[in-house]
C-alpha cells in the first residue's frame, strides 16, 4: 500500500479514536443541560439505528443471518441494552472524565472475558496487568469520591466497561460471518426495544426546548459515535488490521480526560491522575504482547 493511502488510514483512526473520547463529554453536557438519561438514549438510539438500516441495506441489501446466530445476536442486544443505561446513568452521576478512565479498562474486561469463554489463553503478564488496571480503579474511585458520594456512578461507568467487552467478545463469531455493518444494525434495533419501553415515561416527560448547541451535540452524538465510527474503525481495521488500529485507540482516554477538562471544567485529584496512568500502562503492557479486540464506541 502505497503512503498516501497509509496517511489515510491514520486520519481515519485518529479520527475514530477523536470521536470516541469526545463521547462523555458530550453526553454529559446534554445530561446536565436539560435531556434526561433514557430520553436521551432512547431517541438517540432510535436515530442511530435508522442510519444503520438505511447503510446496510443500500450496501448489502439484506439483514438475513443463520438461526444459529440468533441467540449470539439477542444476547449481545441485551448486552448493549445493560450497556446504554450504564453508560447514560454512569455520566449522569459522575464526571466525564472519571467515565472516560474507566473505558480504560475495557481491554482488560475482554481479555478476562475471553480467557473465560475459551476464545484465548491469557499468560502471567495478562494477569498482572489486570491486577494493576484494577488498582488504578481503586484510586480513580477514591479519588472521585467514589467510596463516599459518587459510589454510584463509578460502578456503573466500570460495568458499562465490562458490558461492552462482553458485547465484544460475543459478537467475534458473527464477525467471521457477517459485516459488522449488518451486526450493528441488527443489534441495534433489537437492543433499542427495551431501551424504548424502559425509558418510555422520561420520553414522555421530555421537553425539547433547547438551544442551538443542544442539537448540535446531540447531532454529533448520533453521527459521531455510533455512526460514523463504526465505519471508519471497520474500514481502517480491513486495511491495516487491528494490532496497528489499538495503538490509536490506547490514546481514547488521554483525550477523553482533556476534552473533560477544557470544555466543562473539570479536574482530576492526584489520585485520580495516579488511577488513570495505573490503567493506562496496564493496558499499553499488556497490548504490547498482544493484538487487542475492538474498544468501546457507547
Amino acid at each position: 500500500m502505497h503512503r498516501g493511502a497509509l496517511n489515510l488510514v491514520d486520519v481515519m483512526l485518529l479520527g475514530t479514536v477523536l470521536l470516541w473520547a469526545l463521547n462523555a463529554t458530550v453526553t454529559r453536557y446534554v445530561l446536565t443541560h436539560g435531556f434526561h438519561p433514557l430520553a436521551y438514549a432512547t431517541i438517540r438510539y432510535a436515530c442511530a439505528t435508522a442510519l444503520f438500516w438505511g447503510f446496510t441495506y443500500a450496501r448489502e441489501r439484506s439483514f438475513r443471518i443463520a438461526r444459529r446466530d440468533l441467540r449470539l445476536v439477542l444476547l449481545a442486544a441485551a448486552f448493549i441494552y445493560v450497556n446504554q443505561l450504564c453508560f447514560v446513568y454512569g455520566v449522569d452521576r459522575t464526571s466525564a472524565a472519571t467515565v472516560t478512565l474507566f473505558l480504560g479498562t475495557t481491554p482488560i474486561f475482554i481479555g478476562v472475558l475471553a480467557s473465560v469463554v475459551g476464545l484465548e489463553r491469557m499468560g502471567r503478564a495478562f494477569w498482572a496487568a489486570t491486577a494493576v488496571s484494577f488498582v488504578g480503579v481503586a484510586f480513580v474511585a477514591s479519588g472521585s469520591g467514589g467510596f463516599s458520594g459518587r459510589v454510584v456512578g463509578d460502578g456503573l461507568a466500570l460495568l458499562t466497561a465490562a458490558t461492552w467487552a462482553a458485547y465484544s467478545v460475543l459478537i467475534t463469531p458473527l464477525m467471521r460471518r457477517y459485516s459488522p455493518f449488518r451486526i450493528s444494525s441488527l443489534v441495534l434495533l433489537i437492543g433499542w426495544i427495551p431501551l424504548a419501553l424502559t425509558g418510555a415515561a422520561q420520553t414522555a416527560e421530555q421537553t425539547f426546548h433547547f438551544g442551538t448547541l443542544m442539537w448540535i451535540c446531540f447531532a454529533f452524538a448520533v453521527l459521531g459515535p455510533l455512526f460514523l465510527t463504526n465505519i471508519l474503525w471497520f474500514t481502517a481495521i480491513s486495511r491495516v488490521g487491528p494490532s496497528r488500529a489499538s495503538l490509536f485507540s490506547n490514546m481514547q482516554p488521554l483525550f477523553g480526560v482533556l476534552f473533560a477538562i477544557v470544555l466543562l471544567g473539570e479536574h482530576l485529584t492526584r489520585w485520580e491522575v495516579v488511577g488513570g496512568l495505573a490503567i493506562l500502562g496496564a493496558v499499553l503492557v499488556e497490548r504490547s504482547r498482544r493484538p487487542a479486540p475492538e474498544p468501546p464506541g457507547d
